[in-house]
This record gives C-alpha cells, structure tokens and sequence, in this order.
C-alpha cells in the first residue's frame, strides 16, 4: 500500500493539471482536504508539502494554498528536466560527452545519500554539456542498480530519463534540491570551459519515482553565466 499522502497529493496535482483547479485559484482548506480524503492534518501537510515543493501551489500566510500556473516551471535548467529535452526546447547546438561510465561500489557519502546497504551497486556516470561549443554544465550522476540495472554509452549520450521512462517503464516524479556555490576543481578546470570563472554553482539532486523510492543523486556543476534556476522541480508527463 503507497502511502496515502502520495496518492493525494497525485490526485491535487492531477487536478490541478486538468484545470478543476486554476491558475490562481484556492485548494480547499487543511480541515475540508482532511474530511475529504478521511485522514490525518499531518498527511494533508504532507502531501501539500510535495505539492509546495514541485510547483503546483504557493503557500501563503492568511489566505491558504494558491494555486500556480505549473505550465510556467517546466523550463529551468536545473529543473527536472533532462539535458535533451531542455536542448531541444531552447533549439541550441547541443552535445553530451560521456567522459566517464562504469558500475561501483559507492564510497560511503555515496551510500549515504542514495540509502544503500552494504554490497549495493552504483552506477558512476560523469558527462559534460557542450551548448554551442562551449562546455558549460558536469553531469556527476549516481543511480543505484536496483532500479537500473543497466546503463550504457549509447544511453548515456541520447538520455538517461528517456530510457528510464520508456524502456524500464517508470515513472520519475520528484526530486529534493540543494544549491551551493563553490570554488572549482581541478577536475572542473580540466572538463569545462570556464573562461577564467573562479566560482561554480553546483546543484544536489535526490531524484524519487512516484513510489518515493530514491533511484538518482547527481551533481550538475554549472558556469554561472549559463545557470538559471527556478526553484519548482517536477517530472511532466504527457
């Protein structure tokens, strides 16, 4: 059995999506949802919680939950989009360098953040973002195997989403962010054109299916003259 707060907050954002809530709009109260789904207060905030944190309502002080125009978040270019998609839309020369791609067992920080026990397996996989010639984004991403068993080159270089969602027929859902600005490394240096830059904004991901299992943690390490962000973080689904 999922956990309930899922299965509402699923069935908001579908609603939402749909327009049975618009654009602007109020969700009923904390005391109508708990009536109408027959739970808990802390399920109900729970599953607003999610809905706060993927883009579909702002939480404001006296007035409840507002409604967002979720068709407006679809676009960061740290949001849960893959680097092909969001290619695409903004219609740039585009290519990925898979520099490294190999299946490790995690060091602990590694385990740490994706949850894995002992003796689990990780794939390791590095890739730079060339946009108009210039190397841009690093790609540090880490999926453990029991969700994906199997990565290759070829997967790598198209994309990693694409294939999850079509071949292995999952469905990503949300991810946890965490943004710091760091001096960069050598490694930094060495895979990216960064023209003399001596900061780089690095994204944390904690990537989740729409079961809440953990499968991704990622590194995107930008040049912060090409890093936009905007803080609404959802997997679409047409």
């Amino acid at each position: 059995m999922q956990n309930k707060y899922l299965q509402i907050y699923r069935e908001i954002a579908d609603d939402i999506r749909e327009g049975v809530y618009p654009s602007q709009s109020k969700l009923p109260s904390e005391h109508d949802l708990m009536k109408d789904y027959d739970t808990s207060r802390e399920t109900i905030r729970k599953a607003l919680n999610l809905l706060s944190q993927n883009g579909f309502i702002q939480k404001v002080q006296g007035k409840g939950s507002i409604v967002l125009d979720a068709k407006k978040f679809d676009f960061p270019i740290s949001g849960l989009v893959s680097f092909k998609e969001l290619a695409g839309k903004i219609g740039e020369r585009h290519r990925t360098h898979v520099e490294e791609l190999e299946l490790i067992t995690p060091d602990e920080t590694i385990s740490r953040n994706l949850g894995i026990s002992k003796g689990g397996k990780v794939w390791k996989t590095y890739r730079v973002r060339e946009i108009d010639g210039e190397r841009i984004i690093l790609d540090k991403d880490y999926f453990n195997q029991t969700y994906v068993e199997k990565l290759t080159k070829e997967i790598c270089e198209n994309s990693i989403y694409e294939y999850i969602e079509n071949e292995l027929g999952m469905t990503i859902s949300f991810a946890k962010k965490e943004i710091v600005v760091v001096e960069p490394t050598e490694e930094d240096r060495r895979l990216l054109h960064l023209e003399g830059f001596t900061n780089i904004v690095v994204v944390k991901n904690f990537v989740y299916f729409d079961d809440a299992s953990l499968f991704q943690y990622t590194e995107s390490r930008h040049r912060p003259d090409k890093f936009k962000f905007v803080d609404f973080a959802r997997r679409t689904h047409g």
